[in-house]
């Protein structure tokens, strides 16, 4: 048996850990669990420091369980929050799990027939026949209000400087509910630890409390540190919002550009929580990275890591070929492998101008493209000298002023991309 909590420990990957829990692990193979919200259908990278804890887990010969909020995400947990959040249907939230577990396949073993194969389960199906009158007789009545107001997630809700509503009774009891899910899975599958980011230490430990005062028994609880931004920004945030695991909502290519665009010191912390290579290759990647910090060696193996176990090899070198185009030597064959979405997302932010199929079909004569059609260029006369310095290039390859532009050159039957120079980009869109 791998000792889990030094895998973590060197990893950065501990808040807080109750006594004892580390001896514990090591005396058997023994059941832990992970609550994943499930208010999208899919999993963003915010999600990925709980999901690598549970692959370590498994990694050290122990049995994970991923929790799916089915029931406590129709309430929400305050947690973290300053507002209380909509509240989802029964039809949604099946829908969103379903996603989530195609997702969480990708990180954990589900399929072997080993003894410590991943499990998911859905709190909805343990809490749906419970009435409110027997849940406030058998659990309510074993924690006091006192000790619940005691709770930070609490306390934060009422805080005067807090700027926040207060809480309703729904999200009040949602400890209680958390608390339950541990107890139910403490006395039916013999789960003994629960572990999530530091903001759930208040609910976690209602459940070891639970499993004291009802069953008698002794649970363990296990948290992260709320991953930051060395610049002080939201970490799993992009300008667009939230970084997905589902491609349709963060493609593969921006997926890879949220990692390789890390800073060095945020780098050098990621690569231990969200990959699983070793201390030791990743102690030699970070002697190589500050001997070659432009080589940016530490963020370029932390989205090759990253992209592959979320979208595979193939996505990967797409997602490399597409980031070549702008920033290395890229040919004109791997422009033109791009779909519109990807070629879209490459040049996201360049100047574009619109240009009829027809124009093109008849053929367009270059410094036309270049001035008259589009604009790139001031004048006739400046596309005239650029061209006879040799700077113009249609789709990554050199022109001369003799050159005709036609349907050959239309990348995925839309797009034809003028550049001058090394850096500065225009998009044809053909319309």
């Amino acid at each position: 048996m791998k000792n889990f909590v030094e895998e973590l420990r060197w990893r950065g990957m501990i808040q807080d850990i109750m006594p004892e829990t580390e001896a514990h692990l090591m005396e058997d193979l023994r059941a832990a669990y992970v609550g994943i919200d499930p208010t999208a259908d899919s999993l963003h990278i915010g999600h990925l420091v709980g999901v690598m804890m549970l692959r370590h887990f498994q990694n050290c010969g122990h049995k994970p369980y991923a929790l799916v909020g089915g029931a406590t995400g129709m309430i929400g947990d305050p947690s973290g929050k300053s507002v209380e959040r909509n509240l989802l249907t029964e039809e949604v939230l099946a829908h969103n799990i379903a996603g989530i577990q195609k997702q969480l396949a990708k990180f954990l073993d589900f399929e072997s027939e080993a003894a410590n194969r991943a499990e998911l389960v859905n709190n909805y199906d343990w809490t749906k026949g419970i009435s409110f009158l027997s849940f406030i007789r058998d659990i309510g009545k074993h924690i006091t209000v006192n000790y619940m107001m005691a709770k930070d997630s609490v306390k934060k809700r009422f805080d005067p400087n807090e700027n926040t509503d207060g809480m309703s009774f729904t999200e009040f009891s949602y400890q209680l509910l958390q608390g339950f899910d541990f107890l139910h899975l403490y006395q039916e599958k013999g789960l003994t630890l629960q572990m999530g980011g530091s903001d759930q230490w208040g609910n976690i430990t209602t459940g070891t409390e639970l499993i004291r005062r009802i069953a008698g028994g002794k649970a363990y609880a296990l948290t992260c540190p709320l991953i930051t931004k060395a610049d002080g920004t939201k970490f799993g945030k992009s300008e667009g919002g939230n970084v997905w695991l589902d491609p349709e909502k963060t493609s593969p290519y921006k997926f890879y550009q949220y990692w390789i665009n890390t800073s060095d010191a945020d780098a050098q912390r990621y690569i231990k929580i969200f990959t699983m290579l070793s201390k030791e290759e990743i102690e030699q990647l970070i002697a190589q990275h500050t001997e070659a910090p432009h080589l940016r060696l530490l963020q370029n193996k932390l989205a090759e890591e990253l992209t592959v176990l979320v979208h595979g090899r193939e996505e990967l070198e797409k997602a490399q070929q597409a980031s070549q185009i702008l920033f290395g030597n890229a040919t004109s064959n791997s422009l033109r492998s791009l779909d519109e979405k990807t070629f879209l997302e490459v040049f996201e932010g360049v100047p574009q101008a619109e240009v009829s199929h027809s124009e093109i079909a008849a053929g367009l004569d270059m410094v036309a493209i270049l001035s008259g059609k589009t604009g790139f260029i001031g004048s006739n006369s400046e596309a005239r000298r650029a061209l006879k310095e040799n700077s113009i290039s249609i789709n990554k390859e050199k022109v001369a002023e003799d050159y005709t532009v036609g349907e050959k050159d239309m990348i995925d039957g839309k797009f034809i991309l003028l550049q001058r120079g090394k850096k500065n980009y225009f998009v044809v869109k053909v319309v």
